[in-house]
């Protein structure tokens, strides 16, 4: 019985210490206070989600009753967007336009007077433009060139404020020059130095056109870098009063060539000409450059562009071989002899393995225009004094 009593007795204790523990984790005591709460009211714009947010003077932080500690914004890349606090710590602002189509995350900190913090997020996502523009870059990216090739950038709209788009874009060298560019027209933007790259020299043509306003609500979108290489120095003189070409590599010559200009009605253009585009073989219509239908010749082989207008220096297999050193007869082409189907021991296939882009063609003659600045990537018939008037894209 006595044993019967004590079992009993320990599992009542035993069940009283468990009910004990059991409550030991449960309601606070009615005499506990909730923790303090800051009293400084933070308020972010946009809100947290918020999509098609504009790029300028949308987003901002203002805090009552208390001050900013802290805001950090930040692009979907975690690179910190800078910004700037009122005097009195109260507000916040971006200190400069944000990106379009980025996605944003904003943190801020505030304290009351008390010392008390409070914290606000926001993630949001900027507009994306309605109406963009971009520049069409030559030469590529990676390109070796010629010494005579230019940056020459053409734009997708008319650009109307210059001096942003301008601030943009930066051409630099190594070993530096002194580069500068030059509008032709609206759309189109080239930069040279004074004269002829040297060779081996190297080129970053730097475009940070992202957001840029070329017009009213026309935004760039272009962020990127183009390098490319000076090769070594090939100059080819033609002399069309003596029907030849000298080819000239680092000042060493090469060759001397027999060629045929254009005849005195349609006279070759005189001055400096890059080439801009090399053809093994490619079609040369006469409507294409308005003279109707006076030649169609489907398979012009070793092609070397020289204007936007149609001048070409290419070879020539269907004009008597005893022409060339002799006489003047094209339609403003130089040409050079060849076989029909290019072949590469020929005069003209010789040129066209020794030839890049970017090549410089000096013209020399009696008889003919000078060819326009902007005919082709022929902005070295400008004067430096005159390719730099009125300039505000000059680099170093």
């Amino acid at each position: 019985m006595r044993a019967a009593v004590r079992l009993w007795a320990r599992r009542a204790a035993a069940a009283a210490l468990a009910l004990l523990t059991g409550c030991s984790g449960g309601d606070r005591p009615s005499g506990d206070t909730a923790p303090p709460v800051s009293r400084a009211q933070l308020a972010v714009s946009p809100g947290d989600g918020a999509q098609g947010v504009g790029v300028d003077g949308t987003v901002r932080v203002t805090v009552a009753q208390g001050r900013l500690l802290s805001v950090r914004l930040t692009d979907d890349r975690g690179t910190p967007v800078p910004g700037t606090l009122t005097a009195d710590a109260t507000g916040w602002t971006p200190d400069g336009r944000l990106a379009t189509a980025t996605a944003y995350t904003l943190d801020a900190t505030a304290e009351d007077a008390a010392g008390l913090r409070a914290v606000q997020h926001a993630a949001f996502a900027t507009a994306v433009p309605a109406h963009t523009f971009v520049a069409f870059y030559t030469p590529e990216d990676g390109s070796t060139v010629g010494v005579g090739m230019p940056v020459s950038l053409r734009f997708s709209r008319p650009i109307e404020n210059r001096a942003a788009v301008e601030a943009g874009i930066a051409v630099s060298s190594d070993p530096p020059l002194e580069i500068a560019g030059h509008w032709f027209g609206d759309q189109r933007l080239d930069f040279r130095p004074r004269s002829y790259w040297p060779a081996g020299t190297k080129v970053t043509l730097a475009l940070r056109l992202k957001d840029v306003e070329a017009a009213p609500g026309h935004l760039g979108t272009q962020t990127k870098d183009v390098h490319f290489t000076v090769g070594r120095a090939q100059i080819a003189t033609v002399d069309l009063d003596r029907h030849t070409m000298t080819v000239r590599q680092d000042n060493r010559l090469l060759r001397t060539l027999d060629i045929s200009g254009g005849s005195p009605e349609h006279s070759t253009y005189l001055g400096v000409m890059v080439v801009s585009e090399r053809f093994e073989v490619t079609r040369m219509n006469s409507q294409t450059v308005g003279l109707g239908d006076e030649y169609d010749i489907k398979d012009v082989p070793h092609a070397l562009r020289l204007t936007a207008s149609g001048t070409f220096l290419h070879g020539n297999y269907w004009t008597d071989r005893a022409v060339f050193g002799a006489a003047n007869t094209s339609h403003g082409c130089i040409g050079l002899p060849d076989t029909q189907g290019g072949g590469a021991g020929t005069p003209a296939g010789w040129l066209y393995q020794h030839t890049l882009v970017g090549d410089v063609v000096e013209v020399r003659g009696s008889h003919g225009d000078r060819v326009a600045p902007d005919n082709g990537l022929n902005g070295w018939n400008l004067p430096w004094s005159q390719w730099t008037v009125g300039r505000t894209a000059a680099v170093h």
